[in-house]
């Protein structure tokens, strides 16, 4: 009998190990899994490859696992966002490296990794400092670069509904890095607010099937990241 269900946080995380790579889903409250990552900031694993959009914010999600002194690198579209102190403090004195990737650019290298597809070409960040190191091609006159595909050992996302399977279904944003995430890691931990009995979500619902899920933890009232936020509310 297939059953996914871990009974808690700390049990989905427990063994992230030290030097990881970790893909976290977000785009907004929607699909940041803030228990999830609290867990890993009680966890503890440090040296750390963070792959999200951006790089956290307050003293919350994120933002705590850098405060923490666990990243040791983000790959991320938008560093620098409203409260983004914790990543711009330890960017500033070097304790923490960052690979800057245009957002379009980051689905399709986590969505290529998914796929099996080890390298693409964009036209994207021709011309920029983007293309240091990168090879360049022209194809019928248009320039373009080779971008490699973004995979992970982990990644820890947020659903609205799963079932024992692991089948899933989001919540609005939610949806724009998770499912691809779900696909490019070696081991991917869900965390949902609704567990449904099994046929309960309709097939033509489900957007990430079991077959990329490895944990599913049940966390029936999520924290909402920005409302953490705008409270000031610090974790640890």
């Amino acid at each position: 009998m297939i059953d996914k269900i871990v009974p808690s946080a700390n049990d989905a995380v427990s063994d992230i190990f030290d030097g990881a790579t970790v893909m976290i889903g977000g785009f907004g409250a929607a699909g940041s899994p803030v228990e999830l990552i609290h867990a890993l900031v009680d966890h503890g694993a440090r040296d750390l490859t963070i792959i999200n959009n951006n790089a956290g914010s307050g003293r919350v999600g994120i933002a705590a696992l850098i405060e923490n002194n666990q990243v040791s690198k983000v790959i991320c579209s938008f560093p620098r966002t409203a409260g983004s102190d914790a990543f711009a403090n330890k960017y500033r004195s070097g304790e923490i490296e960052l690979e800057l990737v245009p957002q379009g650019t980051l689905a399709e290298r986590i969505r290529a990794a998914g796929a099996g597809i080890p390298a693409f070409y964009t036209p994207t960040g021709v011309g920029t400092l983007l293309a240091q190191g990168k090879e360049a091609r022209c194809f019928d006159g248009t320039d373009y670069l080779m971008e490699r595909s973004l995979s992970a050992d982990f990644a820890l996302v947020k659903s609205r509904q799963s079932d024992r399977y692991g089948n899933l279904v989001y919540d609005k944003t939610a949806r724009n890095f998770s499912p691809v995430m779900a696909t490019a890691s070696k081991t991917t931990i869900v965390q949902s607010r609704y567990l449904c009995a099994l046929g309960a979500i309709d097939p033509e619902h489900v957007i990430t099937p079991g077959l990329y899920v490895d944990r599913v933890v049940v966390v029936p009232n999520p924290v909402d990241e920005a409302a953490l936020i705008d409270e000031g509310a610090v974790y640890r």
